[in-house]
């Protein structure tokens, strides 16, 4: 193994570009990591306006013996899958359901009184805390041998530009939303480089080619096979970027209604180039936490990929007895899922570097919702499914729990991470502890 006394002596010996160095600092046979324990990663993602219940939840509590048809693009990933029923978001106050569906969702805490007017509840404004993945964030980093280059990112799939407590579910503390990064370009170059336009990303990855070269005789041959990956990844997404801006100049987007972000026909490019960049934030441990939001709440997506040309909520308000609607629904819910479920097999597909296994090995992927169903609103039995084995969990199985508050498994992810923390949110949900069953 190769050891040098700091990242800033290597950089300086070996002449590397600012781009390629946090990639390259982080090959094991380099040993700069400085950390024998194996790695924990945390996944949320989330899409809106509740689920099809009956299309969801198994039957039976136990054995996860098969799916409903919304889960099934899970099938290859049934025996590291666990559904957790009876987990409800119990926080009141401000705002209507789809407010504090989403603001309390990550945060387990009621939402300041504001000035956001609401469906026929009061207004309110944004949430009164942090949210689960900040705080994991703030306790990884505060550990030399947890810290990570961002501690956490936030990916987002067109979520609007205006900020609203419809559209922010993570939060640093107190009436401090985070907004989660659309742009894949953008999301690139916070990984490589701060370029400031397109024409010179080319500049940017030709200094990662080089860097590849002059690093490839140092390291272990694991090591140079990563380096390759990692090149001809780099290689793909410029290919992929300038193509679709060459798009984006030549086909302007139409405009849509108010609410529906302009790149809505693009939502499966962005998700596909988004989980591939998040892949790529692990292989190079840039993060250990990330979210992954989908449009936001009361998110009005049109799926034309999928035959669909309703707007996603207004479809949620319609009656069980709508038969389309409720065929509709489970359709636009099975392509969430199959999102997870591409998440899962992209990490699953990808070595754990410098230990065992697999990426999926050492990360818990949460999906989730701000509502158990849309024409209810109800925030019972929010739809919360685990994948991965980064959590310790007992997995492939389907639990089912009388109705607790879902700051209690706020908490259990936080202690599976070694975060030993007594409450999380309002206390008042938290006297129970974290959930039992889940190891």
């Amino acid at each position: 193994m190769v050891m040098h006394a700091s990242r800033r002596e290597f950089l300086k010996q070996v002449g590397l570009s600012a781009a390629a160095l946090p990639f390259i600092c982080n090959l094991p046979s380099l040993g700069f990591d400085g950390s024998t324990r194996p790695k924990q990663r945390l996944v949320i993602v989330f899409s809106p306006n509740g689920t099809v219940p009956w299309e969801f939840w198994p039957d039976e509590a136990g054995e996860l013996a098969s799916f409903k048809e919304i889960l099934t693009p899970l099938e290859p990933f049934r025996s590291r899958t666990l559904t957790l029923h009876g987990v409800c978001d119990k926080i009141r106050g401000d705002g209507d359901s789809h407010m504090r569906g989403m603001g309390c969702l990550l945060t387990g805490i009621e939402l300041f009184p504001g000035n956001i007017q609401g469906g026929s509840d009061s207004p309110a404004g944004w949430a009164s805390g942090l949210s689960i993945d900040q705080e994991l964030k703030n306790f990884l980093q505060s550990r030399p041998e947890t810290r990570t280059r961002f501690g956490s990112l936030e990916f987002g799939v067109v979520v609007p530009d205006r900020a609203d407590t419809w559209t922010r579910m993570v939060y640093a503390g107190a009436n401090k939303p985070i907004s989660p990064i659309d742009d894949p370009y953008q999301m690139f170059h916070k990984f490589y480089g701060h370029a400031k336009d397109q024409a010179m990303l080319k500049s940017v990855l030709d200094d990662l080619h080089v860097d590849f070269e002059k690093v490839g005789q140092l390291v272990s041959e694991e090591d140079r096979r990563r380096l390759e990956e990692h090149a001809q990844f780099v290689r793909q997404m410029e290919q992929e970027l300038q193509a679709s801006a060459r798009a984006d100049n030549s086909h302007p987007m139409p405009v849509l209604e108010p609410g529906v972000v302009d790149a809505n026909d693009n939502i499966p490019q962005i998700s596909r180039m988004h989980i591939d960049l998040m892949v790529d934030s692990f292989v190079n441990d840039f993060t250990r936490i990330a979210t992954f939001q989908f449009t936001n709440s009361v998110g009005q997506a049109r799926m034309k990929w999928l035959g669909i040309d309703d707007l996603h909520h207004t479809l949620s308000h319609e009656p069980d007895s709508n038969k389309d609607a409720q065929e509709k629904l489970t359709r636009i819910n099975k392509w969430y899922c199959e999102q997870v479920a591409l998440l899962a097999k992209r990490l699953d597909e990808t070595p754990e570097p410098g230990g065992d296994g697999s990426l999926l090995d050492h990360t818990t992927i949460v999906w989730t919702n701000e509502l158990g169903q849309g024409n209810s609103h109800t925030l019972n039995n929010i739809p919360f499914v685990i994948v991965g084995n980064g959590a310790g969990f007992k997995m492939g199985r389907s639990l089912k729990y009388p109705k607790v508050p879902h700051n209690r498994l706020l908490m259990s992810l936080a202690h599976s991470m070694g975060h030993h923390i007594d409450r999380f949110g309002n206390p008042d949900f938290c006297t129970d502890g974290p959930l039992t069953d889940l190891t």
